[in-house]
């Protein structure tokens, strides 16, 4: 609103303006001070560009994403915030939904509107709820468990990564927080998935259940934590020159420790050894996989 700058209301409206992405409802403008006649003038002289009943487009009527989804969260009232897919692009951990916005309004409510996925959730906790960049929004927890409901599992584990990567919540705290989500819909899906790939056996615990696996596919009782050119293993064949890895905590590794793993597999295979991996969760909850791979590695040594 070019017009107003030099005003100590008009650097108001500004700041107001930029924290809002270029979005003002009329209750905005009336607190600023301006009448609704005044209002309607802006309007007519293409200063305001009404987007929706009370709400306005600053200066042009061109939006930008975070405009669009602030406009969104606005049309919708008190108690709305931006959630499921779009929450999951405002965060960086999902990706853009052309032609849909998706908000969560806590209360009871009706709106519909082309453009909008409006979904009613009066019980969501205040807790669930954060603003960035000014736009209310669902939490990371929040939001991957809402993603949880609707994405196919290879696109929701991407989400889990994107949120580790941009240090949102890791893998670890998301999957112990869910137990405040019981019941939630997407909670279980989400538990369910975290779980193959952050369950940890102890060291005691995994030779329990993986012994009996190796003895059942033909193999001798292997050795444990052995010592093999330089890197600690977990099982140890030498009779057969078969080294097994198991994997616990997979998401949370540094790159530090990721390196390392890929020098340890090098050097044992660049030495004549085969190297299998299994993660935790597979030798407790499928071992049947695990015997299935390890009969077929049998016949090979």
């Amino acid at each position: 609103m070019g017009d107003l700058k030099s005003t100590a209301r008009s650097r108001a409206t500004w700041e107001l303006v930029r924290g809002q992405h270029g979005v003002l409802t009329h209750a905005d403008l009336l607190g600023l001070g301006y009448t609704a006649k005044a209002i309607k003038h802006r309007v007519a002289t293409g200063r305001l560009h009404p987007i929706s009943t009370g709400i306005y487009a600053v200066g042009r009527p061109e939006l930008t994403p975070h405009g669009r989804w602030m406009a969104a969260v606005l049309v919708c009232g008190d108690g709305a915030e931006l959630s499921h897919r779009s929450a999951a692009e405002l965060w960086g951990i999902g990706w853009e939904e052309k032609g849909r916005i998706d908000v969560t309004v806590a209360r009871r409510c009706e709106i519909r509107r082309g453009g909008l996925k409006v979904r009613s959730r009066p019980k969501l906790s205040v807790g669930s709820v954060v603003r960035r960049f000014g736009i209310p929004v669902t939490t990371p927890t929040q939001t991957l468990i809402d993603l949880a409901t609707e994405l196919k599992p290879l696109r929701l584990e991407r989400a889990v990564n994107q949120a580790d990567v941009h240090d949102l919540v890791d893998p670890e705290t998301l999957r112990r927080s869910l137990d405040a989500y019981v019941g939630m819909p997407g909670a279980k899906t989400l538990r369910t998935m975290l779980d193959r790939h952050t369950f940890r056996l102890s060291d005691s615990d995994l030779e329990i259940y993986f012994r009996p696996l190796a003895l059942a596919a033909g193999f001798p009782l292997p050795l444990s934590k052995q010592w093999v050119l330089g890197f600690e293993v977990d099982f140890h064949f030498p009779d057969h020159g078969l080294i097994v890895e198991t994997d616990g905590l997979r998401y949370h590794r540094t790159p530090a420790q990721q390196a390392r793993m890929v020098k340890r597999d090098q050097t044992h295979t660049s030495h004549g050894f085969r190297v299998l991996r299994f993660t935790h969760w597979q030798i407790a909850h499928a071992p049947n996989e695990v015997a299935e791979v390890l009969g077929r590695v049998r016949k090979l040594v």
